[in-house]
């Protein structure tokens, strides 16, 4: 396809960490097919948690003689270069920013991002709420890829993105206006009390509540959450199972220095509730395994 150019991109993270980033997967497009690609893993001198491990597969014996992020990141850039950057929801995109933080690495602030899962619930209507995952898809396409391998999650990305291209005739251009003027639905207006979670998600039978400032928009975290399987509540009730606290805000021990919504589930808890209080990096790593 004419105009299809673009650099897909797929991460593995060591722990719970969004910062940890072990693997770098980088599939570039020249129109619509994949010209050259970069499978790099990547030391985070951080500690890799049992149930990444068993995501990804990849162990700190592995990295042992990689570079780390610092050592890679003018590379990262360079083969992005001026392309549009195309991710499988905000996991990645979220990954790459806490990275250059934690690592106080430079970032191309001027980079254009598409989140292909976005595109996906406009492209195909069967896939509006529920299903967007990039295996879903993947699967509903006809797209064959080893699931969590960096660099074959970024080629399908890829795919994935010039299929919905084909399907709505538009050019990238033209979804970067779409996912940037039009909200899919209420809750990407950050009206997520009412959002359902997929029956069949790893979380079903959950219901989160979100508080403090996270890296993730709110409309983004429910999404994640919802595809994972949990209901997505704006309060905390005494039907609520999960909180998500945004990781700065978990460290504030002060009193009402926390936020009503983390005073609230802790008296509940006090009472004998069952609430699991989760930090944002604790809730990324549970729904990573969706993506």
């Amino acid at each position: 396809m004419k105009g299809m150019d673009f650099v897909s991109l797929d991460v593995e993270t060591a722990n719970s960490d969004p910062s940890s980033i072990c693997q770098v997967g980088l599939a570039r497009f020249r129109d619509g097919v994949v010209v050259d690609t970069v499978s790099q893993l990547i030391n985070p001198h951080q500690y890799f948690s049992a149930e990444n491990i068993s995501i990804h597969g990849i162990r700190s014996s592995d990295v042992k003689n990689a570079p780390s992020l610092a050592e890679f990141n003018e590379q990262f850039w360079q083969f992005i270069g001026n392309d549009y950057v195309v991710t499988h929801t905000s996991y990645d995109r979220t990954a790459v920013s806490r990275a250059s933080i934690h690592y106080n690495l430079m970032a191309n602030q001027k980079a254009i991002w598409i989140d292909s899962a976005r595109v996906t619930r406009r492209a195909w209507k069967e896939f509006n709420e529920r299903g967007y995952g990039l295996s879903n898809i993947c699967a509903h396409l006809g797209i064959e890829f080893k699931h969590h391998d960096a660099l074959e999650d970024a080629i399908a990305c890829g795919k994935v993105l010039i299929a919905a291209c084909k399907v709505k005739s538009f050019t990238l251009d033209n979804w970067h206006n779409e996912l940037s003027q039009k909200p899919l639905s209420r809750f990407e207006k950050l009206q997520i009390d009412e959002l359902k979670g997929n029956p069949k998600g790893s979380l079903a039978g959950n219901i989160i509540v979100f508080t403090g400032n996270l890296s993730l928009s709110r409309a983004d975290a429910a999404e994640l959450a919802a595809k994972a399987g949990c209901d997505v509540a704006k309060g905390v009730t005494k039907k609520t199972t999960m909180l998500v606290v945004g990781d700065q805000d978990l460290s504030v021990l002060a009193g009402h220095d926390k936020s009503s919504k983390h005073r609230k589930a802790e008296e509940l808890i006090a009472k004998g509730q069952k609430i699991n209080i989760l930090t944002e990096s604790d809730f990324m790593t549970q729904v990573s395994s969706q993506n």
